[in-house]
């Protein structure tokens, strides 16, 4: 788990010294919904629907979030994190991002207990209005804290709507 943090802290940093801008301060608060698979690496994938919202307020660069999960296999989770946005011009987004989980497996994949974390990002392209579409991939897993660690792959498409009006 650490290493994947860190991974995505240096991939994260390598891009924003290569000439990337980072989080426009005129960026609005979105609410994000998704759809997608569950576990798309294994042999228990499902479907997956989220809703996101996504504050306007940074700390630092930081973008803090919040968002719900439920799976087809009746899997649900609550997460809470915080992100990065890395702008390519207007338009390209990149967006890795870290949160933590809590998690209820229902009849869906025994991820080992009910705390997790979850690391990934998104690629989005930006519309006029400020509204993106992404394609999103992310991980969780339980970083060890449990006996069982067999964590999952999220692979989810997300339009995410801004709840403010775009600056001018």
């Amino acid at each position: 788990m650490l290493a994947a943090l860190a991974a995505i802290a240096l991939a994260s940093a390598g891009l924003v010294a290569a000439g990337a801008a980072t989080a426009r301060a005129e960026e609005p608060d979105f609410f994000g919904f998704s759809a997608g698979g569950y576990d798309v690496n294994d042999d228990q994938t499902a479907a997956e629907f989220r809703v996101e919202y996504r504050s306007d307020l940074r700390f630092w660069k930081l973008v803090p979030f919040i968002g719900l999960a439920g799976t087809t296999d009746a899997a649900i989770y609550g997460y809470a994190g915080l992100g990065l946005d890395i702008f390519f011009g207007r338009r390209v987004v990149v967006k890795p991002n870290a949160a933590f989980v809590g998690y209820h497996e229902g009849d869906g994949k025994d991820l080992g207990g009910e705390f997790q974390f979850r690391t990934g990002g998104e690629i989005a392209w930006r519309f006029d209005d400020y509204s993106r579409l992404a394609i999103a991939f992310h991980h969780i897993s339980n970083a060890g804290i449990y006996d069982d660690n067999p964590g999952t792959e999220l692979l989810v498409l997300t339009y995410s709507v801004p709840l403010t009006k775009a600056p001018k």
